[in-house]
């Protein structure tokens, strides 16, 4: 591991006083950002023999704001061989609208596996160094340009054969292929042009509990849809670390109230008098849809493509999935022979977000708009109705997606239309 971020500036001719740069060189690809969505690239890209450099301006571990819910298709994207941290491993979810009218479905199968982020997290980028790539930490980017070809000024992004990464400590990092994954807040995704038309802000607690609160818990999720249009609240336990991880999320632009929400949910769960470990807020975005995916030779992935199911606002498979692929891809282009085949390539890679990723964020919307006018319906709907709550089951188990409910099941479109009015 390297560790870049306490050091002084360096000049690269001073070799003798400072050693050489671990960082020097041209590199195949650049990955910005070490979560999922970051490390799943450098894993894709080095597992292919390439010359990967991963940077991240925090320490590995540390803590993120997520309730840690590993679906299926999250399980499906890692690494070969990757062990997950599990804290618990759930059968059952309890529905509620706000507090009203709860009921409990259950599974024989689990349905998927809870795990606390700066584990997960670390595992990952372990895996990606193992595959052969390079972890600088505590770096922090601040620009990214790319040269025309021939020159050593900006760029329309395509003519140059290498991207420079500039950090805080005045270091440019040269890559033939830079992968942006450094979060909502992303600067690579503002160098690529990455909008959105869907902002939401998430608070969450981190609440130690004793044993015999973590038994009741144990296997069980609680869902709450909650009082603001398109929100809800859940409970993921952490039975292995003996936590809950409560949380409530609704559209950005009334914080107030989303407050004022998580707080009169923990009271009615009665966790009220258990005092915190963390308390926790973030921004989702959703990309809108005609929104870039790559610039030049960058591309964008994770929540720095604003890549993430828009209804439930899960985040953890949309990066897993979309890192993956922009290391793949990521390596083409940096192979790229001159400014035609790298557009080509960066247009296949947003070809293949668009075709997967892209359609289940299609369905999702449709479904957030619906479940914004008449939450009672799909509380109903998974509480009740057999068929809604199988549907509802494979999905987080990964034998379906949003996307295909709607399209087979003539019900799931109709409870979508009538909702919608």
């Amino acid at each position: 591991m390297t560790d870049t971020g306490s050091s002084p500036d360096q000049d690269p001719i001073d070799t003798e006083a400072t050693g050489p740069d671990p960082l020097a060189g041209v590199w195949d690809v650049v990955v910005v950002g070490a979560g999922p969505a970051g490390s799943s690239a450098a894993y894709a890209a080095a597992a292919q023999g390439r010359r990967v450099l991963l940077l991240d301006k925090a320490e590995h571990p540390r803590y993120k704001t997520c309730g840690g819910g590993i679906i299926g298709p999250s399980r499906d994207s890692l690494p070969p061989e990757f062990k997950l941290p599990l804290q618990d491993r759930i059968h059952n979810v309890t529905f509620a609208l706000n507090g009203r009218f709860s009921r409990t479905r259950r599974s024989k199968r689990m349905l998927f596996g809870l795990v606390n982020r700066d584990e997960f997290d670390l595992r990952l980028v372990q895996a990606a160094e193992q595959a052969g790539a390079v972890l600088a930490s505590g770096v922090t980017v601040t620009g990214i340009a790319e040269p025309e070809a021939g020159g050593s000024g900006p760029a329309d992004g395509a003519g140059g054969r290498t991207v420079s990464v500039t950090t805080s400590d005045g270091r440019r990092i040269e890559a033939r292929a830079v992968v942006g994954a450094d979060g909502s807040a992303s600067r690579i995704g503002r160098h690529v042009g990455v909008s959105f038309d869907q902002i939401d802000l998430g608070l969450e607690a981190e609440i130690p509990v004793p044993e015999s609160v973590t038994r009741h818990w144990a296997g069980t999720i609680h869902l709450d849809w909650g009082p603001l249009p398109g929100s809800y609240g859940w409970v993921f336990p952490k039975t292995e670390s003996g936590t809950l991880t409560v949380g409530v999320i609704s559209a950005r632009g009334d914080g107030e109230r989303t407050k004022a929400y998580l707080a009169d949910y923990i009271r009615r769960l009665g966790l009220s008098g258990f005092t915190p470990l963390v308390e926790s807020g973030h921004l989702t975005r959703c990309r809108a849809e005609d929104s870039p995916l790559s610039r030049g030779r960058v591309l964008v992935a994770g929540d720095a493509a604003g890549l993430l199911e828009p209804w439930t606002r899960e985040g953890i498979s949309y990066a897993l999935r979309s890192g993956r692929l922009a290391g793949e891809w990521a390596v083409r282009v940096a192979e790229a022979n001159g400014a035609a085949d790298v557009r080509r390539q960066a247009l296949n890679y947003a070809f293949a977000i668009k075709a997967g990723l892209g359609v289940e964020m299609r369905a999702g919307k449709v479904m957030l708009s619906a479940f914004e006018k008449r939450p009672h319906l799909f509380h109903a709907a998974v509480a009740l109705v057999d068929p809604a709550w199988r549907a509802f089951a494979r999905a987080t188990q990964g034998h379906t997606t949003f996307a295909e409910v709607m399209r087979d099941h003539r019900a799931a479109r109709r409870l979508a239309s009538i909702a919608g009015r």
